[in-house]
């Protein structure tokens, strides 16, 4: 397919998911389907382009003066791929497969319109009824925050040290550009501009053989920061398919314990296979059958419960920018709900000098410092640990990550534009002697 035609087929896509009100994910599957001609660079394409319509939906349709599915994606071209109104007319000529011409008027606002005047929420691209959250979060530097996490996101990978060092997986993958990730000492990163095809890093011997796994940089620093190590008994209360399971595993060098499990055992489907495959031997999954208790044995007997905490998932946008317009006002009470019952069921899990690892993949307050603010007055007998001891996992890159990340008396918040990474909030509580 030419160029001119995976943006048709771009144009028509977002049509369909504005029209059906499908997700984005769906929409691409379906067109795939129904279109075997077109190889998997044109698939790689077309998905490119709607992923990124998505992400600046809110100010290509304010760029373009119209919501239209033409107009969005022909804002994005200016916004996001930084192409001049020539070069996109180029590729709107009309011609077999092509977008129809660039209307006088078309032609006009993309040499001229700016987002100079745009609300906060358009120039930001999220939901308006979002604002004020981000606004308690952020203030006036929110528009800043949002527009990173609608910008295109990394590769990363998380090196499993139980099978192999950091240095020898870098020369591996040196044909896939992978680097050091900035922060995390297991991480690496392969930067992909914004027209790249996933490098299929699942088809690389070292996935296959267990050496590194597919993990933002974000989940990884969660996973360091609760600070499990080899003999302790280590709880992920909220496991789902198990990325930060594996963490856990390879931070404790296959010594202790570590049970996996989740509400949903749906979620918990992929952990087994993984496990095996990184080379887990210390790891038990047990998942709920009807009404019992998973953990009925385990009475205030954990050195370490890891809450990877239901959320809002507003920190993970870049990555599912369908997600964010999806949300609706609702889903944040829900999610507060359930994340005070986890919290709850955690405490009675942990020993006296054992420790709660809080993590959300979200940016909004209520579900972080709040949540945590409201767990302490209910529980006296748990004390947050200074975030600064917290980030002193990273060793000589301590004073930098403090000066990178949002910090607060309750716990440390990454986010695209401070720390490179998805956004995520930690907080480690300690259960009193």
């Amino acid at each position: 397919m030419t160029p001119a035609a995976r943006l048709s087929a771009a144009i028509d896509l977002i049509a369909t998911i504005d029209s059906q009100r499908i997700p984005a994910a769906k929409a691409l599957k379906e067109w795939g389907t129904a279109h075997r001609y077109a190889g998997s660079g044109d698939r790689s394409a077309i998905a490119g382009l709607v992923w990124d319509v998505l992400r600046r939906r809110a100010s290509s349709a304010f760029i373009m003066d119209s919501d239209t599915a033409r107009a969005r994606v022909l804002g994005m071209l200016k916004l996001e791929r930084g192409m001049t109104a020539e070069a996109i007319a180029a590729l709107c000529d009309g011609s077999r497969f092509a977008p129809e011409p660039l209307s006088d008027a078309e032609h006009a606002t993309l040499s001229t319109r700016t987002l100079d005047g745009a609300p906060p929420h358009i120039a930001g691209d999220y939901p308006e009824w979002l604002d004020g959250a981000l606004a308690e979060m952020f203030g006036e530097a929110r528009v800043a925050e949002a527009a990173a996490m609608a910008s295109r996101a990394p590769l990363d990978l998380r090196v499993n040290t139980l099978k192999a060092s950091r240095d020898k997986v870098l020369a591996s993958l040196a044909h896939l550009r992978a680097k050091p990730a900035p922060w995390s000492p297991w991480g690496l990163r392969i930067e992909l501009p914004a027209d790249a095809r996933n490098p299929g890093v699942q088809a690389e011997p070292d996935f296959i053989k267990g050496a590194v796994e597919v993990q933002d940089e974000g989940s990884q620093l969660a996973a360091l920061f609760s600070a499990a190590k080899p003999g302790e008994q280590v709880i992920d209360l909220c496991a789902g398919a198990g990325g930060k399971t594996l963490a856990l595993a390879a931070m404790m060098q296959g010594k202790g314990r570590l049970i996996a499990t989740d509400a949903d055992k749906r979620q918990l489907a992929p952990i087994h296979e993984r496990l095996s495959r990184a080379g887990v031997h210390n790891a038990e999954v047990r998942a709920p059958k009807g009404d019992a208790d998973p953990l009925a044995d385990i009475k205030g007997s954990a050195d370490l419960v890891l809450v990877d905490a239901p959320c809002t998932g507003t920190g993970t946008w870049r990555r599912n920018p369908d997600a964010k317009w999806r949300m609706r006002p609702g889903a944040l009470e829900i999610r507060l709900k359930d994340q005070a019952e986890v919290l709850a069921r955690a405490a009675r899990l942990v020993k006296p000098g054992g420790r709660i690892a809080y993590v959300t993949c979200s940016v909004l307050a209520p579900e972080n410092t709040g949540q945590i603010q409201a767990f302490t007055a209910a529980h006296p007998e748990f004390a947050v640990v200074p975030p600064a001891e917290v980030a002193a996992a990273l060793w000589d890159k301590t004073e930098l990550f403090l000066a990178a990340a949002w910090t607060s008396p309750e716990g440390l918040l990454m986010t695209p534009r401070r720390t490179g990474t998805d956004g995520f909030f930690v907080s480690v509580l300690k259960r009193k002697a």
